[in-house]
């Protein structure tokens, strides 16, 4: 991104992990809710109903909690075994990096600070250093570690405090759209993150 005088317009890179970074495979839990005759894609929306999913992300549960919470929500649609099975499959559903974007990320950050700033459980950084990308980033800004999620202004000031740089000079990059226009909002070069190439033009200035 440039300005009108065709100069780069951040001076470091603000960045969403999941479904940016990292990608889970939901096949176990959807072969789960087949074989129970459950709607596809019903566990997803009981686990990250808000009253369920928001005490994971600010740190005050863990994974554990989260399967009973999971298990809780479904009362009424499944037997509890069958809502445990899910829940806990999905718990463990197996995550990848994008190696491309991955790789992005890696030469963006020889050039300017890159901090990861995500909604996340108090797992995320040994889910990081499982990955192989525990030295990914300058800085790590996880809502379950700040208590404050996305699009919360104030999890934006600390991840650009960190950089180091102001907010109007960060560009933002995540998946939900919520969280990109609370980015805008507060003057950040904010990136709707639907494809390796959006993160491609994005940083194309820098690399």
């Amino acid at each position: 991104m440039t300005d009108h005088r065709g100069r780069r317009s951040f001076d470091a890179v603000l960045c969403d992990v999941d479904n940016v970074i990292r990608f889970y495979d939901p096949s176990a839990v959807t072969a789960l809710e087949r074989s129970a005759g459950l709607a596809e894609g019903i566990t997803l929306k009981v686990a990250f109903a808000p009253e369920t999913d928001l005490p994971l992300m600010l740190g005050r549960i863990g994974m554990r909690e989260w399967v009973e919470a999971i298990v809780a929500g479904f009362a009424g649609l499944a037997p509890r075994p069958v809502a445990h099975a899910l829940a806990q499959a999905l718990a463990e559903a197996p995550f990848h990096a994008d190696a491309a974007v991955v790789s992005l990320l890696r030469r963006a950050r020889t050039r300017v600070p890159l901090v990861l700033v995500t909604n996340a459980s108090v797992a995320l950084e040994a889910d990081l250093d499982g990955l192989g990308l525990s030295d990914l980033a300058d800085h790590v800004v996880s809502s379950a570690r700040v208590g404050l999620v996305k699009p919360d202004p104030r999890i934006y000031r600390i991840a650009a405090d960190l950089a180091g740089v102001p907010l109007d000079r960060c560009l933002f990059v995540d998946d939900t759209l919520d969280n990109v226009r609370g980015a805008a909002v507060l003057g950040m070069n904010a990136v709707h993150f639907r494809e390796v190439a959006d993160l491609e033009r994005a940083l194309a200035p820098l690399l």
